[in-house]
């Protein structure tokens, strides 16, 4: 969940998007109980702006000016605080999430197992692919497959699931009694 000060501010409204932010809230106040069709009342909307005079517009084009201020200001602090330049100039990376090496392995999809299967095949033919070509190739046999044999792959899958399901809930249930297994290193804490 990205904290308060990390998200972006609000994009700047047109001087046509606050007139059409209050036709539809003059609109709302005439007739609250009915049901605005976005497409008619925005091509209404659009006729009524062509035929404004410049004078009608100024209110609303004072309005986005206004509103342009604001999220200059806004982006000014937002890229000064989030965004600060490293050392050497360059944008700071993303801190990638540290993965618990203690948790269970994701499941597998079926695909993922018969891709596994294909590749022992191909290296045991001596099929000298590209890793893309190969990928591309495995891509097109999985298309191909005939349906029964599918099945079986997806059974393999449904089972991957329900082992990490069951290795996630005693991993929860672990970490939630602060029981874990001390056998994972424990150089990245110090």
């Amino acid at each position: 969940m990205p904290k308060s000060e990390d998200i972006k501010p609000r994009g700047k409204m047109t001087a046509y998007a606050f007139f059409v932010q209050t036709c539809r809230e003059e609109h709302k106040r005439k007739h609250p109980e009915e049901q605005v069709v976005f497409t008619e009342f925005s091509r209404k909307c659009a006729d009524r702006w062509k035929t404004m005079s410049d004078f009608e517009k100024k209110r609303f084009n004072m309005m986005a000016d206004s509103d342009k201020r604001r999220f200059d200001s806004e982006m000014a602090t937002y890229n000064a605080e989030s965004h600060k330049p490293t050392a050497d100039g360059r944008k700071p990376r993303k801190t990638k999430k540290i993965k618990d090496p203690n948790a269970p392995k994701r499941n597998i999809s079926a695909f993922f197992f018969f891709s596994a299967e294909e590749r022992e095949k191909m290296k045991k033919e001596g099929t000298e692919l590209k890793l893309v070509d190969a990928t591309k190739e495995i891509g097109k046999r999985w298309a191909a497959i005939d349906p029964e044999v599918k099945a079986n792959f997806e059974k393999m899958q449904e089972d991957d699931k329900i082992r990490y399901l069951k290795e996630m809930e005693e991993y929860k249930q672990q970490k939630k009694n602060g029981i874990m297994d001390t056998t994972a290193d424990s150089s990245d804490s110090e």
